[in-house]
C-alpha cells in the first residue's frame, strides 16, 4: 500500500486505479477550466467529498488537505490582499500594504482552485496502491518510463515526510529537544543533512532495482498479480469523465473568445 493509502476494502478502494487517476485529472481540469471561485468549491463539495466519505478516509483527507493547503492559502491572502495591483476598494490600510477586497477575491479563487488540485490527488493516493496503479497503466500499454514518471511523482511527497519522521524521532532518540516554535527551528539543521542524504541513497537503490528487473526492455513484462478488474462500466465512466473535461475547457474558452 501507499504510504498515505488509508487500508480499507471500501468499492472505491477496489475501482481500476486508472477510474480513479482520470476521476482525479477530469475534476482538476473542471476546477481551473472556470474562474469562478463557486464552481470548484462545488466540486470540492459535491464530488470530492462524498467521494471520500463513501472511502472511508475522511479523517485522514482533511488533516493532509490542511497540511499542504494552509501555507499556500496563508501566502496568497497575504500577497495577494495587500499586494493585488490596480486595487480600487482598499478596506485596511497598514502602511504601504492596503488590504483590497479585489485581492481578497483573487486569493480566494486561486485558492480554490489550488484547493481541488490537492484535493483530487489526495484522493488518489488515499484510495489508491502505487503498485497497482503502475499495474494497471502498464496493462494499458503506457511507457514503464511515463508509468514510473506518474508513480514517483505520487509517491515523493509522502516519502519525503515518512524519512523525516523518521530522523527526527532517531535525533529525539539521542537527546534532541523540540519544544516550541524555537526548537522546531533549531530541529531543521541537523534534519536537512540525513533527509538530503537519504534522498540520494534512495536515487541509487530505486536506479539498482531497476537495473534488476530489467526497467526499460521492449517486451512486455509479464505482471505477477495478473490483469486487474475492469469493467463496462468503470470504462463508459472514465470517457464521461474525458468528456466533461473537454466539455469544461471548451466552454471556458467559448466564453473567452466571446
Amino acid at each position: 500500500m501507499s504510504i498515505l493509502a488509508v487500508s480499507d476494502t471500501s468499492p472505491i478502494h477496489r475501482l481500476n486505479p486508472v477510474t480513479k487517476l482520470v476521476f482525479a485529472f477530469s475534476v482538476t481540469v473542471c476546477g481551473f477550466a472556470h474562474t469562478s471561485a463557486l464552481w470548484p468549491l462545488a466540486l470540492l463539495l459535491l464530488v470530492l467529498l462524498p467521494a471520500i466519505v463513501y472511502a472511508g478516509a475522511l479523517r485522514r483527507f482533511t488533516q493532509l488537505l490542511a497540511l499542504f493547503s494552509a501555507p499556500v492559502v496563508v501566502a496568497l491572502f497575504l500577497v495577494q490582499g495587500f499586494f493585488y495591483p490596480g486595487a480600487e476598494r482598499v478596506i485596511a490600510a497598514l502602511g504601504p500594504a492596503r488590504l483590497s477586497y479585489e485581492g481578497l477575491i483573487f486569493a480566494a479563487q486561486t485558492a480554490l482552485h489550488i484547493m481541488v488540485l490537492v484535493a483530487s490527488f489526495l484522493f488518489l493516493l488515499l484510495t489508491t496502491s502505487p503498485s497497482r496503479l503502475m499495474s494497471a497503466m502498464t496493462q494499458r500499454g503506457m511507457s514503464p518510463k511515463i508509468v514510473y514518471v506518474i508513480s514517483a511523482a505520487l509517491q515523493i511527497g509522502p516519502a519525503f515526510a515518512a524519512r523525516a519522521q523518521r530522523i527526527l524521532q532517531a535525533q529525539q532518540a539521542h537527546g534532541l529537544v523540540i519544544r516550541g516554535l524555537r526548537g522546531r527551528v533549531r530541529a531543521l539543521v541537523p534534519l536537512a543533512g540525513p533527509l538530503i542524504l537519504g534522498a540520494f541513497t534512495e536515487i541509487g537503490d530505486r536506479a539498482a532495482a531497476m537495473e534488476t528487473r530489467a526497467f526499460g526492455v521492449t517486451r512486455r513484462p509479464t505482471s505477477l498479480s495478473g490483469p486487474l478488474p475492469d469493467s463496462t462500466g468503470q470504462r463508459v465512466a472514465r470517457a464521461v469523465m474525458i468528456l466533461c473535461a473537454a466539455a469544461a475547457v471548451a466552454v471556458n474558452v467559448w466564453g473567452v473568445i466571446r
